[in-house]
């Protein structure tokens, strides 16, 4: 059985800065994507969408989400065109999301952090 884990996210991010550095100081290995650099594709963004809600991973909060213009905010409501939306604008989406996934297959997404979430995830390290 082969486990893999992803953090994505954008490094200036405080919330992904402190969930970057509590899984390093617990000794947990993982593979950071910076999805302003990398980008993201289609797939990944429906497997998060699979178990994390639009209304979740849409970050309506941030700058990015008020700059954008009505029409775009009515749309991303529909999760084909909010899916377009999260790869034209990385920005937009709530940080980090964690990916665990099992032989190919997720085990777990979540999105943003706090050390009690991380450490009912992860369990004693």
């Amino acid at each position: 059985m082969t486990h893999s884990i992803t953090l994505y996210g954008i490094p200036n991010c405080d919330t992904v800065k402190k969930a970057r550095t509590w899984l390093q100081d617990k000794g947990i290995a993982f593979q950071f994507h910076d999805f302003k650099k990398n980008g993201l594709d289609e797939q990944t963004v429906q497997t998060w969408l699979a178990d994390i809600g639009l209304d979740v991973l849409i970050n309506r909060k941030g700058t990015t989400w008020r700059a954008l213009s009505d029409e775009q905010k009515a749309a991303a409501a529909e999760p084909q065109q909010a899916i377009a939306l999260m790869i034209a604008n990385p920005s937009v989406i709530k940080r980090p999301v964690l990916q665990i996934l099992v032989d190919g297959k997720p085990q777990h997404q979540g999105v943003g952090f706090s050390a009690d979430q991380y450490q009912s995830i992860f369990g004693q390290q």
